[in-house]
Order: structure tokens, then sequence, then C-alpha cells
């Protein structure tokens, strides 16, 4: 088995502070408080999938990695801005958001649309990361969204792979599970995005979702190109069901890039090479 990384296979010594902005740091606190908070949504799911050994074990693999993700864009950020202090923030973030770790039934009324749902998330991860990646040109970031670009890309096959044991004959119906990825995919605006973005950034006016939402929406979906969202629209086709090359793939691409550089448009040319 191939040893994962670690935090010591990051070149931290390569950090270039003029190759950041606020905008940009902004964006990556807000992505270390989700990200490191891997081992509440591990909870969460060994609970809802208890009967099913292999799978939590897989699980802990993720949550791990996840948080391992959390770390490492914290240390960025800490770097990028003295001021931040990963534990402190991330304390309130745990204060303003919380998982349902004692929940013992899946949120999404199914384990088939629990693992759809995963996908789903990690369909945004592996795109949002990789779009980091291309972006920026700060060398330790570059490093970081590559690595975990790489591993999202791989927890999306592990859930997507998990799911096929999982369906029955009405959610294996193609429009029914594009119905559990399109809510999901919708919660994108829900409390843990916002909370993320409040406490990363240690916001000192009264916590508004709906503003913290766009204020992250508009800096992070400005790092997005077309080929990014394509492979995205393509994941998402899969994940529901269909061809990740047919109609549906592609319509949804243009929803989701029609979207993204609308709302991404104010902040693409300071990421833009």
């Amino acid at each position: 088995m191939q040893r994962h990384w670690t935090l010591d296979d990051i070149d931290w010594s390569r950090f270039d502070a003029a190759k950041t902005s606020p905008d940009l740091i902004k964006v990556i606190k807000t992505a270390a408080m989700v990200e490191r908070n891997g081992a509440d949504y591990g909870r969460y799911l060994c609970n809802v999938f208890c009967d099913d050994a292999a799978f939590c074990e897989a699980v802990g693999d993720w949550a791990s990695e996840e948080e391992q993700h959390g770390l490492a864009l914290g240390r960025w950020a800490e770097l990028a801005d003295p001021t931040f202090d990963l534990d402190k923030t991330f304390a309130q973030f745990l204060h303003m958001y919380k998982i349902p770790v004692d929940a013992t039934e899946s949120v999404r009324g199914s384990l088939e649309g629990e693992l759809c749902a995963r996908c789903v998330v990690e369909t945004g991860t592996s795109s949002f990361y990789s779009a980091i990646r291309d972006a920026v040109d700060e060398p330790v970031l570059k490093q970081i969204c590559k690595n975990i670009a790489a591993d999202e890309f791989r927890h999306y096959r592990l859930f997507y792979d998990h799911m096929q044991r999982y369906l029955t004959p009405g959610f294996a119906d193609r429009w029914q599970r594009l119905k559990v990825a399109v809510t999901r995919f919708r919660e994108t605006s829900d409390d843990e995005i916002a909370s993320a973005y409040h406490a990363g950034n240690a916001l000192t006016a009264p916590y508004d979702r709906i503003q913290s939402t766009n204020d992250y929406g508009a800096r992070s979906f400005g790092f997005y190109r077309e080929r990014h969202v394509r492979r995205a629209g393509h994941m998402f086709a899969q994940a529901a069901g269909f061809s990740p090359e047919g109609w549906v793939a592609k319509a949804l691409t243009r929803v989701l890039w029609f979207v993204i550089k609308r709302r991404g448009s104010k902040f693409r040319p300071a990421f833009a090479h």
C-alpha cells in the first residue's frame, strides 16, 4: 500500500508571502475549518453504518486524511497571517456549527442517499482544490492543494464504490439519485461554510449566514475555470447514475459553470494567471 503524504512532506521553507492575497487567505482559512472537522463526520458515518465494519474502517482512514487536510491548510494560513491561530479559530467554529454525531440514521433518509451525498461533497472538494492548485503561484499552497485534490478524487471513488453495494431497486432510479445529489449540492449554502468563513476570518460583525455564504462564494468561485467545472459535472452525473459523458452531465456542467462564472467574476482577475 502506498504511503499517504504527511505534513512533513510539505516543503514549508518555500512559502512566499508575496504570492498570497487577503482574499486567498480568507478562502483557505475557511477550508481549513471544514476539512479539520473530519473526525466528527467520521463518527457520524460510523454510527449510521454501524453494521458495516469494512466501511467504518475505510471511513476511519478517510476522516484522518480529512483532518490532515485541515491541519495543512491551517498551517499555511498561520504562515500567511501570523495573527491566525488554527486551534483557537477551530474551537470557535465548533461552537457555531455541530454535526449530528449521535445520529443513528442517515439525515438523507437512506444509506444509499448518504453515500450519494458524500459523492457530491467529494466532487465539489476535488474540483475546488484542483482549481486552487491551478490558479495560485504560491508554491507551498500549490503543493498542498495538489495532494488534497488527489485525495478527494480517491475519496469520491471510495464512496461511489460503496454506494454500488447499497443500491436498492427504488434508489437505483437515476432521477431519485439526482434529487438527492442536487439537494446536497444546494446545502453548500447552509451554516457549515458560512460558519467556517465567519469563524475562520474572525469577523466581528454579528453572524450573517447569507452574507458569509455570498462573500465566501464570490472569492472561492474566482479560482474556477471551465475545465474544473466540466470534470465536476461528469462526476456529479455519475454519482446520480447517469453517463459522465451524456447529456445530463453536459447540462449540469453548463448550469454549474454559469453560476460559478457569474458569482466568481468579481475576484477572477485577481486569481487569473
